[in-house]
């Protein structure tokens, strides 16, 4: 499971998504600083990267 989110997102404050990576075996969490709800847009071409690399793991 990959989770991502911004650091100020008001819909969904960071401790819940970082909550269910953490208890998730291999599961990841990324936080984009300075971002809101739409952290993957904010930050598109880091989230493209890492979200192929997630799907890339054995």
């Amino acid at each position: 499971m990959l989770v991502v989110n911004g650091d100020s997102d008001r819909m969904v404050p960071t401790r819940n998504s970082v909550d269910p990576a953490r208890r998730v075996p291999n599961a990841e969490s990324v936080i984009y600083p300075d971002a809101g709800h739409g952290g993957i847009f904010q930050f598109h071409e880091q989230f493209v990267e890492t979200a192929l690399a997630f799907l890339g793991r054995p």
